[in-house]
Formats: C-alpha cells, sequence, structure tokens
C-alpha cells in the first residue's frame, strides 16, 4: 500500500477533513489539500480549513497546500498542478502514503486526467473583449479556427468556453509552443455523498457555526487588512457575501439567507461535477455515509490492498 495515492472526495459538508486526517492517522499518511481556497493564509473560517482536525490523539497530521499564499494572491490550476506534482513526489519518496483530499472537482480532475493546456496563460485584456459578446457570438468565434484542441474542448459553461477561445487563440499564434505532458499519477478514488436532506441540514448548521466562530470578523480583518472587497468577492460564497454585507450591499439577515442558498447551490453543482468525472471515466467508490467512522475506514483499506 505504501506509496498509494488515494483520493477522498465529496461535496461541501460531507465530512471529508475528518475522515481524511482519521485515514491519514491509520495508515501514516500525509494529506494533500485539493481546495482552490484554502491556499490562502487567514482564510480559514471561511474555507472550512478544519485545522483542529488534523490532530488525533496529541498526534498531528501532516498536511500540503494549505496556507501557501497570502491572501489576494492569485492562483491558478497550473500552479496546483506543479505544486501537487512536486508535493506527491517528496512524499513518495519518503515511502509515504499521500491522501488528496478536497471538493474542487477542476482541481481534483486536472491532476487524476492529466489536464494539458492549464500553462497557457489568461489573457485579461482579450477577455474583457470577449465578455459582452452574446453565448452564440463566443461559439462562432470558437468554431472559426477548428483544429484538434478545439475537437476536445469543454465549452460546457460561458466561463469555459470564453477560456476555450483564449487557448485556441494562443495555440493559433504560437504554432511551436509545447505543451507540457503532466504525470497522471495512479490513483484510486473514494467519494463521500450524504444523502440530501442530510447534507442541507449539515450546511446550515455548519453555517450558522461558522457564523457564531467569527467568520463576520474574519473576513472584515482582510479588508482591514488591504485586501479590496472586490477581490474577496471574486472568492465566492462566504467572502463574497459576507463582504457584500460589510460594505453595505445588504442587511445580516438577507445575508445568511441569501449564503445559505448559494452553498446548497454549490454543494449540488460539485456533485454534478463528480458524477460527470465517472462519466469522463475516473471510478469513484462510493462511501455509505451512514456507515460508523471506522466501518468506513475498513472499507477503504480493503479497497487499497484489493487494488494492489
Amino acid at each position: 500500500m505504501k506509496n498509494s495515492l488515494i483520493v477522498l472526495l465529496g461535496p461541501t459538508a460531507s465530512g471529508k477533513t475528518h475522515l481524511a486526517t482519521h485515514l491519514a492517522h491509520k495508515i501514516q499518511g500525509e494529506i494533500i489539500s485539493a481546495d482552490s481556497r484554502q491556499v490562502y493564509r487567514g482564510m480559514n473560517i471561511g474555507t472550512g480549513k478544519d485545522l483542529n482536525e488534523y490532530c488525533i490523539d496529541n498526534k498531528y497530521i501532516p498536511y500540503h497546500l494549505i496556507d501557501i499564499l497570502d491572501a489576494g494572491e492569485q492562483y491558478h490550476i497550473h500552479q496546483f498542478q506543479q505544486d501537487f506534482q512536486n508535493v506527491l513526489g517528496n512524499i513518495s519518496s519518503r515511502n509515504i502514503n499521500s491522501i488528496l483530499c478536497g471538493g474542487s472537482g477542476m482541481y481534483l480532475e486536472a491532476v487524476l486526467k492529466g489536464y494539458e493546456f492549464t500553462s497557457i496563460p489568461i489573457d485579461e485584456n482579450f477577455r474583457i473583449d470577449l465578455l459582452p459578446k452574446s453565448t452564440e457570438e463566443l461559439l462562432k468565434i470558437f468554431h472559426k479556427n477548428p483544429s484538434e484542441y478545439t475537437k476536445k474542448a469543454d465549452v460546457s459553461t460561458r466561463k469555459r468556453l470564453i477560456r476555450a477561445i483564449e487557448i485556441s487563440q494562443f495555440l493559433s499564434q504560437n504554432p511551436n509552443y509545447q505543451i507540457p505532458k503532466p504525470n497522471i499519477p495512479k490513483a484510486i478514488i473514494f467519494g463521500l455523498n450524504p444523502e440530501t436532506e442530510f447534507r442541507r441540514i449539515s450546511i446550515t448548521k455548519r453555517l450558522h457555526e461558522r457564523l457564531q466562530n467569527g467568520m463576520v470578523e474574519e473576513v472584515k480583518s482582510l479588508i482591514d487588512s488591504g485586501i479590496s472587497p472586490d477581490k474577496l468577492i471574486f472568492y465566492g460564497l462566504e467572502y463574497k457575501f459576507i463582504t457584500q454585507f460589510l460594505i453595505g450591499e445588504m442587511d445580516y439577515e438577507t445575508m445568511v439567507e441569501r449564503l445559505n442558498i448559494a452553498i446548497h447551490q454549490f454543494a449540488k453543482r460539485q456533485m454534478t461535477y463528480f458524477r460527470k468525472m465517472e462519466r469522463d471515466g475516473l471510478k469513484i467508490n462510493w462511501l455509505d455515509p451512514k456507515l460508523p467512522l471506522d466501518k468506513q475506514l475498513d472499507e477503504i483499506t480493503v479497497e487499497i490492498f484489493a487494488s494492489i
């Protein structure tokens, strides 16, 4: 079982961190975070780092790709791919198991399927030109210069369509560009997907706990430190709605209500993405959410040994 990459995914509030830390404790593994916001220092409550979970029986569980950047800095999927490969190589060189844990489907898929085009730079000025155009206009632009890339590009959302046009233009302007070929690790994937009603209750309960534990104060301290409200709004969910409350765009009760709805919608989108990953060929071993923790851990270890 040594040097295995174990992946644990699931929607928000599904208990991923709790299960991952106990699994790491059981198999002497280390955790690699696959969360697009937990990379930022000072964004603790809103991103659900739950760092207290990383100590079990007075033993600290090593974790990676958490708190590696200051809030306000940019972090892109290509950087995550590079950081992941470096961390995985380091852990494997010590003959230790890695547990990739998170709910950012695109981050997970980027390393599990080896996204090839993430190294292509973002062109902000080009994006500004594209944003006012309708989806129909964007599709015409995208199909104007067919290539090997356009045949397989994901244009399922407007955001992905704009990125696909950006990549297509870059490749046509730089025909000799050598696209890095990422290493695709051999992995066994486990998923948590609590029943919808249980997930709803968990999300709402956790939101109110985080508000009581200083989440609004956390966002205020980020603004006070010089991070612009626009940047925090860009981070979405908790940081978006709480910032809008703090700058007077909505009252507290409205903020809580809208944030609660947005988190439920986000969890639904996460599950939609994970199901798409399955349709695209990634096998996810879904764990029974009703099982006690020790039984879930047993199920994981049995599956891992069976896959060797």
